[in-house]
């Protein structure tokens, strides 16, 4: 099920929304000119993250090898992360919404997540 069209589209969906939510976070929580750099240079930070360190035979080369359960601890840090950020900026029922979302995907998308940790 982790293949199909719809739930790769979730996926998706799921990163950008993290990328959003920490860079909105970068934005709303510090004072002065770092907001400016941190809007950008978290989501940033985590999208190389994300696409540098990949598990072998996963679509695409990866730059960076890591075991599967590498990748799931830091797909459920930026997940947190990102749920965390918006409760911490005031957006309650974002983070909740993205948390149970984010379970939801896990769920349907357990024979990739027994994939990862067979890698």
């Amino acid at each position: 099920m982790s293949q199909h069209p719809l739930n790769l589209g979730v996926r998706f969906v799921l990163e950008i929304v993290a990328l959003i939510a920490v860079g909105t976070w970068g934005y709303q929580k510090p004072d002065g000119n770092l907001r400016y750099l941190l809007v950008i240079a978290l989501p940033l930070l985590i999208a190389g993250l994300w696409g540098t360190f990949r598990v072998p035979n996963d679509p695409g080369v990866p730059p960076v090898r890591i075991p599967g359960v590498v990748r799931l601890v830091m797909e459920f840090g930026v997940f947190s992360a990102a749920t965390l950020a918006f409760l911490d900026v005031g957006y309650q029922r974002a983070g909740v919404f993205l948390a149970l979302v984010v379970v939801i995907h896990y769920v349907v998308s357990y024979d990739r997540v027994l994939w990862l940790v067979k890698q």
